[in-house]
This record gives structure tokens, sequence and C-alpha cells, in this order.
């Protein structure tokens, strides 16, 4: 059996998070886990290693060992890439070692020691991870990405609102608008429209609403079209990811 459990970190680092999280499965062999495109990127602590989750593009499936303990830092859409100093648009669909990346030693520890699936073991993730975005919040990356979309933005386009009228509020051109959701997301306006249309559907559908009443409440056209983008982003029927 699999727990997961969110919470909300105090501090300056917590209002850069969606939530911290931890994933933990039983002495039995885990079932697969799919993890679902939701416009943010993940830090987290992997078979011992830091990790940059990169923004995904649709269902991303993975398997835990017996008795893994995951523990993560998912930060709110467009801010990880800024605190890397890295495009979102490199990191799409992959998993990366944060040694990996171009980050100064200084910037970062990047090492973690050991695996400890104990509680002692996780806070110490926990405290890991913080300390991790601690630093990169001071660094200076002095790297010419732009700043993450206004939390409104974000909401407009998963409204379905148009790229000209969202780029028109934020006062830019379209093609800047373009250019900041694939520095910052990972991809282009139509594909955050789709991905954050999904995440609120996909909520919606986790609280037990009808699917009919999803795709209306969501900005589908109908609940056809809420059930082809359900299968093409979390690649099962609307009904079947609502049942978990």
């Amino acid at each position: 059996m699999t727990s997961y459990r969110e919470w909300r970190p105090a501090g300056p680092v917590g209002t850069l998070l969606e939530c911290a999280w931890q994933s933990r499965t039983g002495p039995e062999v885990a079932r697969e886990q799919r993890v679902l495109p939701d416009g943010c990127m993940d830090l987290l602590v992997l078979d011992g290693r830091l990790v940059v989750a990169g923004p995904d593009t649709a269902a991303h499936t993975a398997r835990p060992s017996p008795g893994a303990v995951t523990t993560g830092l998912r930060f709110r859409p467009g801010v990880l890439p800024t605190l890397l100093g890295v495009p979102a648009a490199e990191l799409v669909n992959q998993r990366v070692s944060l040694s990996d990346l171009p980050l100064s030693p200084a910037d970062v520890d990047v090492t973690v020691v050991g695996e400890a699936p104990d509680d002692r073991g996780v806070h110490l993730d926990a405290a890991l991870l913080l300390d991790t975005a601690s630093r990169l919040v001071a660094a200076d990356r002095r790297r010419p990405l732009p700043r993450p979309l206004p939390r409104w933005a974000l909401r407009a386009l998963a409204r379905g609102a148009a790229t000209t009228d969202v780029a028109d509020r934020l006062g830019v051109t379209t093609r800047t608008l373009h250019r900041t959701c694939v520095a910052t997301l990972g991809y282009g306006p139509s594909v955050a429209r789709r991905v954050l249309r999904f995440r609120a559907a996909a909520a919606l559908l986790y609280s037990g609403a009808a699917p009919a009443d999803v795709a209306a409440r969501t900005g589908y056209a109908d609940q056809p079209h809420l059930s082809r983008e359900v299968r093409a982003l979390a690649g099962v029927s609307p009904t079947a990811l609502a049942a978990g």
C-alpha cells in the first residue's frame, strides 16, 4: 500500500511552493504510479540523489521499490527554472540529477548521504530539500530567464483565454508571451492551456464531480472533449482517473 501526504512549509521558500510532499510505499511490491502533468516542476530526493523533475506533457509512470520513501518540493508553475537558471524547455518530460545541471558548487551541495527509510531519514530529506531551495533562492543566477507568469495569467490560460488576450493584459507581444511560457513552463501557451485546464479538471474529478459537470466548469466544449483530453494527458478515461 502506498501513502501520500502534502504540507506547506513555512518561511520564504514556502511562498514559492505548491506544497512539499512525501510518498511512502509498503513492504509489498508497489504498483505502478501515475504522475500527472500539472504545469509544475519538482525538486526531490530519489534513490539517494537530488533530482529535478521537469514539466510533463503526459502522464509519467513510476514503479517505486518496496519500502521506498520519496520526498519532494513542488514549485509553483514557472518558478524552479528561474532558480536553476535552466530553461524549462530543456527539462521537459525528464528526471535529471541536480548534479548534472550547470550549477556552481558554491550555490548548492548536490550530494545526499545514504538513504534512510525511517522517519528520521524522511525529515532529513525534507530539511535537505528546503536548504537546497533556500540556497538556490539566495544565489544570483545572472541568467536571462524571464519572470514566471503571474497567477492570474496562469488561471486565465487554464480557463481557455486567448493568447492575444493574456498578452494584452501583460502588456507584451504574443511572441514574448510564447518565449516566456517556453522558458518557464517548458512549452508554449497552447500546451500550457491544455495542461493547466486538465489540472483543474482532474481536481474536480478526484472530488467526485460528474464528468459532464467537470467539462462545463473547466471550459471544455463538451464531455467527449474532456474525455479525449484526459486520455491524451493521463492515459486513462475520466472515470478511471477519478477512481485512482
